[in-house]
């Protein structure tokens, strides 16, 4: 029986590939105030300029390609039992060939309904060069809106989720702060004794856990390096 691998990636998975973080020197975050475009508050206050910026958002990921680091997570799938837990809303991951993917924070390639954002019924796929626009509506009548959590809605896909992260064999965080919550709180969950690989360069904000081993790598050569770990 394969061994279960679960992985927690962040902003720091698809920085390799060209797409802009949002947090950091040079984030997006910098550019548009966070209450803007990425909360309730601010769909409600000017959809048109939210639509936008994720319309923008869709057109950045048409020109990027998944990096090695992708590539080698989805290769893992031939020895491993793999699961892919991510903080990113872009569909590297599924590109790169992964098959499990668990998107907690939405996905920019979907539209949904503004009256029932995780109604199934009502979400859709916005295929390459299209674009939500003002008046495009949902399968029940509500605006069509980006299929993406913002701040001040839940975030029902951590129920999904936590089955996975209690069955691991072997937890990994690659490329992300663990300073959003809920996603951060996956790390409460990993059963006592699971071995814990952390890929980033930079600290990251998980107190000292026993078992636990830091990777001082970019995603690429970060799951390079898990690869060979995982083998002896």
């Amino acid at each position: 029986m394969k061994k279960k691998v679960v992985v927690l990636t962040g902003a720091g998975m698809s920085a390799e590939s060209g797409i802009a973080t949002f947090r950091g020197a040079g984030g997006l975050w910098g550019k548009y105030p966070v209450q803007q475009v990425a909360s309730i508050e601010g769909y409600h206050q000017d959809p048109e300029l939210v639509q936008n910026f994720y319309n923008e958002r869709r057109r950045e990921l048409m020109d990027v390609k998944p990096n090695k680091g992708h590539e080698l997570l989805a290769k893992m799938e031939e020895d491993y039992d793999m699961t892919i837990i991510t903080q990113n809303v872009d569909n590297l991951h599924e590109r790169a060939g992964s098959n499990r993917i668990i998107h907690l924070h939405g996905e920019l390639i979907k539209g949904c309904s503004s009256r029932n954002p995780y109604d199934p019924r009502f979400i859709v796929e916005i295929k390459p060069g299209e674009e939500i626009k003002m008046g495009d509506l949902a399968g029940d009548g509500s605006q069509l809106r980006p299929f993406i959590v913002w701040f001040g809605e839940a975030v029902p896909e951590i129920e999904t989720a936590l089955p996975y992260v209690r069955e691991a064999d072997y937890f990994v965080i690659i490329g992300t702060s663990m300073n959003v919550y809920p996603a951060a709180g996956l790390l409460h969950y990993v059963s006592y004794g699971t071995p814990i690989y952390v890929i980033d360069p930079n600290s990251v904000n998980v107190s000292d856990t026993k078992g636990m081993t830091h990777i001082h790598k970019g995603a690429s050569q970060g799951v390079a390096e898990l690869i060979e770990l995982l083998r002896k």
